[in-house]
């Protein structure tokens, strides 16, 4: 079977160690996290949790019955591409010197990125959009000099 990435969106209970029993789970297991972002839902009694995991169709079956048995988890959706809004943020720190600081100031401007920090030799920026915006924007100022980065993961809503 083909292993792709998969989308889940996991209402849990806002409950004190539920993180860390769901990220054990995936462990536990040998599945493939690759991001996971959490946070308070519109209710504060639950949080919700946006999961990509690599495997084939077997492996997120699997993970999606294992995570039904635990107790603070409510409910679990697979979020496909065109049913969700799915959004990443980056935040990224460059060096600039006189030479390169129009042409970063030229990228960010073209992907809508924010300049939210300028301090001497460096520029931070922030962007919000989907994953592949994000991985363009990056592979575009690689060739200049990255300092540091941090992305939040994908967070996602299913449309409608």
């Amino acid at each position: 079977m083909e292993e792709k990435k998969h989308l889940l969106s996991v209402l849990v209970k806002n409950q004190t160690g539920v993180l860390i029993r769901v990220a054990s789970l995936f462990s536990r297991r040998g599945y493939s996290i690759e991001s996971m972002s959490v946070s308070e839902t519109e209710n504060i009694e639950t949080s919700r949790m946006t999961i990509v995991v690599r495997g084939d169709e077997r492996t997120l079956q699997q993970a999606e019955k294992q995570l039904l048995k635990l107790w603070d988890v409510i409910e679990v959706k697979q979020l496909h591409k065109a049913e969700a809004v799915c959004r990443e943020q980056l935040l990224i720190k460059m060096q600039f010197d006189e030479q390169n600081r129009s042409a970063l100031i030229e990228i960010a401007s073209l992907f809508n990125a924010k300049i939210v920090d300028v301090s001497r030799g460096t520029l931070l920026m922030e962007l919000t959009g989907e994953p592949q915006k994000i991985d363009s924007f990056i592979e575009m100022l690689t060739p200049y000099n990255v300092k540091a980065m941090v992305r939040t993961g994908v967070t996602a809503l299913e449309r409608g």
